[in-house]
């Protein structure tokens, strides 16, 4: 038999990306990101946007708060810094929402830049109104617990993508896509090669290209069969 863990246990002090590694994320389709760390790295398909705002960047505060509880998710309004995106574990439960309006507007208050989770969220019209982006599983009027336990700052797996407090996130209307923080420096190099191709290619698509020579170059002779 184990002993009851805390309530709440929390990691303030962790490694966080430089202010310039942050701010080249900027606007950087998910799409672009994804292909730039190989193909993968984007949260599962169900999170998606809730309210208006879409687009952010910013750094992974962590939460985990667990099946139809909160408490993990007001620890975090003490270890926001501005810019943290608050991403927060439910081992994706479905039965109550993990946050409405009021607590993701004391997150904005605070300086966070969104707010992302694996769960539900409630109060659809208020958050539209606070203005954070709000990324959630689905949205329902149930609400969950604040009794815990919880974590704040520790590593989370969430949407099937392992996320560490100090990574980075970025959403778009594609979805979320996570950027470990020792793939950072990685990850804007080949940016750079991804932002070149997609714009060579834009630029052919534009120009009234029909057929795509790179599935060409793959579909050599011999390699199709061709049936009635």
């Amino acid at each position: 038999m184990i002993e009851n863990p805390p309530l709440l246990t929390i990691r303030r002090k962790f490694p966080r990306p430089t202010a310039d590694q942050l701010a080249a994320f900027a606007g950087v389709p998910t799409g672009f990101l994804v292909d730039s760390m190989g193909g993968r790295g984007a949260l599962e398909h169900r999170i998606k946007p809730i309210g208006a705002a879409t687009v952010f960047h910013g750094v992974a505060l962590t939460c985990e708060a667990g099946p139809a509880d909160c408490l993990a998710l007001f620890g975090t309004l003490d270890v926001i810094q501005p810019g943290d995106v608050v991403v927060a574990k439910t081992d994706g439960f479905a039965e109550t929402a993990v946050t409405g309006d009021l607590l993701i507007g004391m997150m904005k208050n605070n300086g966070a830049a969104a707010f992302v989770t694996d769960g539900l969220v409630r109060d659809t019209p208020g958050i539209r109104g606070v203005g954070l982006p709000c990324f959630a599983a689905g949205v329902t009027p149930n609400s969950p617990a604040k009794t815990g336990p919880g974590a704040v700052g520790l590593p989370i797996v969430l949407g099937g993508v392992a996320v560490d407090a100090g990574d980075i996130v970025v959403g778009d209307e594609d979805g979320v896509v996570i950027i470990p923080r020792t793939r950072i420096a990685e990850t804007l190099e080949q940016l750079k090669k991804v932002r070149a191709l997609e714009a060579a290619l834009e630029a052919k698509v534009k120009a009234g290209l029909k057929k795509s020579d790179i599935v060409d170059s793959i579909l050599k002779p011999g390699t199709i069969r061709e049936v009635d």
